[in-house]
């Protein structure tokens, strides 16, 4: 009896400390789960259950000056996406093949997209209503409910194609600004976007208690440009022409003030590029040789096409700083009478042992006045005129 009663005593503490280890193997589990692997698990039981779709906002108008004419607006199209997960198995081939040739893609890359193991995956940005009207007919036809997407997207456009394509500026594939107005101001047109929040079960059909939340997207500013379209399209006619007539390979630019304000009432530049191809070079014999340019040539020729040089580069005074010399000339009294013939060209002047020409030395334009030295652009006169003044203001 003795021996029968210690056996079961041992018995007994031997199932109270294995009970007692795996309590405690347990419980060091469960620590583990929640403290350790927590928000790990936490993240990944949210991005299961739920289908987070980003809903892109309408970027800000850019107007002219006179804030009627459009410069750059954002037309209403749509974007496509997947939810892997959510299509079956027997579905994915026929899926793919539907995306890919109703959005004229390639099969086997959106076949990958669609074969993923993940909540969501992009098709398609940007296309036309028209387009996704047939997916959505095909979908019904098919029978196809859940795991796949279409979403209200915007796209830019440029009504006036080269207008002012070097100061406007155009936007990348998500529409970000890139370049010009369209990225110096992305901050405040491109708003903010919304998004589709979806409470989803294991096959991906919606949770009757929590539903869709939507939130809507918050569109980006309007902008008012000073560039007047009309100045800025008459300043680009004329500049084309004499760029072409001259043939100036290396282009031109001509930058047109309100004098009373200093605003910046066109920026015209040549050559321009289409702004709804921003990608498209504008140089025939490179357009010819274009596919055999490596990356790094094809990048700078963009850079340059798309570079604004009248803000860009550095150009010096020349001519214009003539108009500085004739006012200072007038306010100081060295000149009393701008009509009246008092200089003289010769073609060139000397100035510290250095002949300095005009730029019609070969046939010197005589006697002048300020005002027609100043419309003959004659540099003998205002080099004379400087020379003067300074003595002056030494004196």
């Amino acid at each position: 009896m003795k021996a029968t009663s210690i056996s079961r005593k041992k018995r007994l503490m031997r199932m109270l400390i294995a009970t007692f280890v795996l309590c405690n193997l347990l419980i060091i589990r469960v620590g583990f789960i929640q403290f350790v692997q927590g928000s790990e698990l936490k993240a990944k039981a949210y991005a299961q259950q739920t289908l987070n779709r980003k809903i892109n906002p309408k970027r800000g108008t850019i107007f002219d000056a006179t804030g009627k004419v459009k410069l750059a607006v954002s037309a209403s199209v749509e974007t496509v996406s997947v939810n892997p997960t959510n299509i079956s198995k027997v579905d994915k081939e026929r899926v793919a093949r539907a995306l890919a040739d109703i959005f004229s893609l390639d099969y086997e890359t959106v076949l990958k997209k669609v074969s993923k193991n993940s909540s969501i995956e992009t098709i398609t940005k940007r296309v036309d209503k028209e387009e996704t009207d047939k997916l959505r007919i095909w979908m019904e036809e098919n029978n196809i409910t859940k795991g796949i997407n279409i979403d209200e997207d915007s796209k830019r456009y440029y009504p006036y194609s080269t207008l002012a394509s070097n100061i406007i500026g155009f936007t990348g594939s998500d529409n970000q600004g890139l370049d010009g107005i369209e990225s110096r101001y992305d901050d405040i047109l491109k708003g903010s976007p919304g998004k589709i929040l979806k409470m989803a079960d294991a096959t991906g059909g919606n949770m009757e208690k929590e539903g869709e939340n939507y939130e809507s997207p918050t569109n980006g500013d309007d902008l008012i440009l000073s560039i007047d379209m009309t100045v800025q399209s008459i300043a680009e006619k004329y500049l084309t022409e004499a760029c072409i007539d001259n043939q100036c390979t290396d282009g031109g630019n001509v930058i047109i003030m309100n004098p009373k304000t200093g605003d910046i009432l066109a920026l015209a530049s040549y050559p321009s590029y289409d702004l709804n191809s921003p990608y498209t070079i504008n140089d025939n014999e490179l357009q010819e040789t274009w596919d055999a340019l490596g990356s790094a040539e094809k990048s700078r020729a963009l850079q340059q096409m798309w570079r604004n040089k009248a803000i860009s580069d550095t150009y010096e005074p020349g001519s214009t700083f003539k108009l500085v010399t004739a006012s200072s000339a007038i306010e100081q009294g060295i000149v009393t009478d701008i009509d009246k013939v008092s200089f003289a060209c010769t073609g060139s002047i000397n100035i510290a042992g250095t002949r300095i020409k005009c730029w019609r030395y070969y046939r010197p334009h005589g006697s002048e006045s300020l005002r027609m030295a100043l419309m003959n652009s004659c540099n003998p006169v205002f080099i004379g005129l400087r020379t003067t003044n300074r003595s002056r203001s030494i004196l």
